[in-house]
C-alpha cells in the first residue's frame, strides 16, 4: 500500500503540473453551472423540485464527458513511459507493475473525484439559491456522484488497456477516441438502428435490455434515471430505464469498473521495456 500511495502521490503531482486537475474542475463546474441553470425551466411543469431536474440533466453531461476526462487522462500512462523511455528506470524500483498501475489509477480517480465534486457542487447551491425544495433531490445528487466516480474508473482502466496494448501516444489517442465515440456515441444509434429494423421482435423485447447493460455508459444512465423524480425530462432513455430492474444496472455500474481494471493489468503485463 505505500509504494501504491507514493505512486499515486507522483502521478498526482504530474496531473497538476500539467493542468488535469484545473481543467477537469473547470469542465465539470461550467458545464454543471450551465445545465443547473437550463434546468430550471421544466420545474414546475415536471411537478418536482429544481435540483433533480438538474440530476437528470448532469446525468447527459457526466455520461459524455466524464467518460472522455478518464481516457485523456490514461491514454499515455502507459504509452508515455515507453515512448519517453521512463519504463525501463520505473520498473528496476521494487515496485510490481499491478502497484504502478494502481497508483496512477488512484492518483486519476482522485482528479476525476474532486472535478465531480466541485462541479455537483456548484449545480446543488445554484438550485439550493432558487428552490428550498431542492433538498428532495439531495439522494439523486449522491447516487450521480459516486456512479459518475464509478464510471469514470471504468474509462480509467480501459485507456490503460489501450495505452497498454498500443505502446505509443499517437496510437493510444486514436483508440481512445474511438472507444470514447463508440462506447458513447455509436452504441447507441446502433441499438436504435437495430430497434426499429426488428420491431417488436426478439432483439427489442429480449436482447435489447442486456445490450443496454453490457455498455457502461448506458448502464449508469439507466441507473441513475431509473430511481430519478424527472425521468421525463430525460425522455428517450427513461422508458427503458423503468423497463429495466435497477438492481441489474446497479450490478453493471459496480462490475464494470472492476472488469476494467482487471483487462488493464493484465495488458500491462506484456508490455515489455
Amino acid at each position: 500500500m505505500t509504494r501504491i500511495l507514493a505512486t499515486a502521490r507522483s502521478e498526482f503531482r504530474i496531473s497538476l503540473r500539467n493542468r488535469w486537475v484545473a481543467i477537469a474542475v473547470v469542465l465539470m463546474g461550467l458545464f454543471a453551472l450551465v445545465l443547473s441553470a437550463a434546468g430550471s425551466a421544466p420545474t414546475g411543469e415536471l411537478g418536482v423540485d429544481r435540483l433533480s431536474v438538474t440530476v437528470a440533466s448532469l446525468t447527459s453531461l457526466t455520461v459524455y464527458l466524464v467518460p472522455l476526462l478518464a481516457l485523456l487522462m490514461s491514454f499515455d500512462a502507459v504509452a508515455g513511459e515507453v515512448e519517453r523511455g521512463t519504463l525501463p528506470l520505473l520498473l528496476t524500483y521494487p515496485v510490481a507493475r499491478v502497484e504502478i498501475l494502481l497508483g496512477k489509477f488512484l492518483a486519476h480517480l482522485t482528479v476525476l473525484a474532486i472535478a465531480v465534486a466541485v462541479g455537483f457542487a456548484l449545480a446543488a447551491a445554484a438550485a439550493f439559491r432558487s428552490d428550498a425544495g431542492s433538498v428532495e433531490g439531495l439522494p439523486a445528487l449522491w447516487r450521480l456522484g459516486w456512479s459518475s466516480i464509478l464510471l469514470g474508473a471504468t474509462f480509467l482502466g480501459a485507456g490503460y488497456a489501450l495505452s497498454s496494448l498500443a505502446r505509443r501516444p499517437s496510437g493510444a489517442a486514436g483508440l481512445a477516441m474511438g472507444l470514447w465515440l463508440g462506447a458513447v456515441v455509436l452504441y447507441d444509434l446502433g441499438l436504435l438502428a437495430a430497434v426499429v429494423a426488428n420491431g417488436d421482435g426478439w432483439f427489442t423485447t429480449t436482447a435489447f435490455p442486456f445490450a443496454l447493460l453490457a455498455n457502461p455508459a448506458d448502464a449508469f444512465r439507466l441507473y441513475n434515471l431509473a430511481a430519478s423524480q424527472a425521468t421525463s425530462a430525460a425522455a428517450g432513455i427513461a422508458g427503458a430505464a423503468n423497463a429495466i430492474p435497477i438492481w441489474q444496472s446497479a450490478a453493471s455500474v459496480l462490475v464494470w469498473p472492476v472488469l476494467a481494471l482487471a483487462l488493464a493489468t493484465a495488458a500491462f503485463r506484456k508490455v515489455t521495456p
